[in-house]
């Protein structure tokens, strides 16, 4: 059985965490199949959104403890390569040119936490927890969590839940910032699925030099972003979806977009 599951529908590819028993634990395994598929998917022309959800009862539980386990007279320089080496998940998340959706279905802990963040949107049902726990099992945090979860609610808020390892249900991680939106559990999927469906058939090549930009401004200088937004908007100004978009709205109708 695949640790990762994948459908394509008409420009939307969902990926699903498939280690249920383990509560979508990470795995070596599903480690590089992540880094796998991100990659892929990043550089395919007829990806137009990513969906990133977890079969069963929860998003991901995180780090598989029971792995762990094994890995207590790993020297310190074996540490360091199999942290470095699954970190290109989060990077690859963050980095691809696509529209990218964590469906937060139950808990998000620990790298199942910074999974989600690294993904440009989440939505979570009602029954999502979320947690920065890796303080409970005498960790510091990996997987870019504290960087991302810093941009999306301040350093405050960030401190707070990453010291006490304190659980947030969607409510409060709608409100204060944490998620897009919440959703009730039986919705979840459709609401997902509704919200990339606006990505499908648009302007993919815009949106990919959009997110470099917004990347760019997380921690540029205004004279950064806007030498990238120069040299981003004159290449896509120079695209055949351009000047669909430009005919299209002169004549009052649809554009009809093909990523080129």
């Amino acid at each position: 059985m695949s640790v990762l599951l994948e459908e394509f529908d008409n420009g939307i590819v969902s990926l699903t965490l498939n280690r249920p028993d383990r509560m979508n634990a990470i795995s070596p395994e599903l480690a590089d199949a992540l880094i796998e598929a991100f990659t892929r998917l990043g550089e395919t022309p007829d990806v137009a959104a990513v969906i990133l959800t977890g079969a069963g009862r929860a998003f991901s539980s995180g780090g598989d403890v029971k792995i762990m386990t094994t890995r207590k007279d790993w020297t310190y320089e074996q540490r360091l390569n199999q942290l470095n080496h699954v970190h290109r998940i989060p990077l690859a998340l963050h980095r691809m040119a696509k529209p990218t959706i964590a469906l937060v279905n139950g808990v998000a802990v620990g790298a199942g936490l910074s999974l989600a963040l690294a993904c440009d949107f989440r939505i979570a049902g009602r029954s999502a927890k979320f947690a920065a726990s890796f303080a409970r099992v005498g960790l510091s945090g990996d997987y870019g969590g504290s960087w991302f979860m810093t941009r999306l609610i301040g350093t405050a808020k960030t401190r707070e839940l990453y010291f006490s390892g304190e659980a947030v249900d969607a409510e409060r991680a709608a409100r204060e910032g944490l998620v897009n939106r919440m959703v009730e559990d039986a919705d979840l999927a459709s609401e997902g699925r509704a919200f990339a469906s606006r990505f499908s058939g648009g302007p993919s090549l815009a949106l990919g030099y959009m997110k470099k930009n917004l990347n760019i401004a997380e921690t540029g200088s205004l004279e950064d972003v806007l030498a990238a937004e120069a040299i981003h908007q004159a290449r896509v100004a120079m695209s055949d979806d351009h000047q669909e978009g430009v005919q299209a709205f002169i004549e009052k109708r649809p554009a009809k977009f093909m990523g080129r």
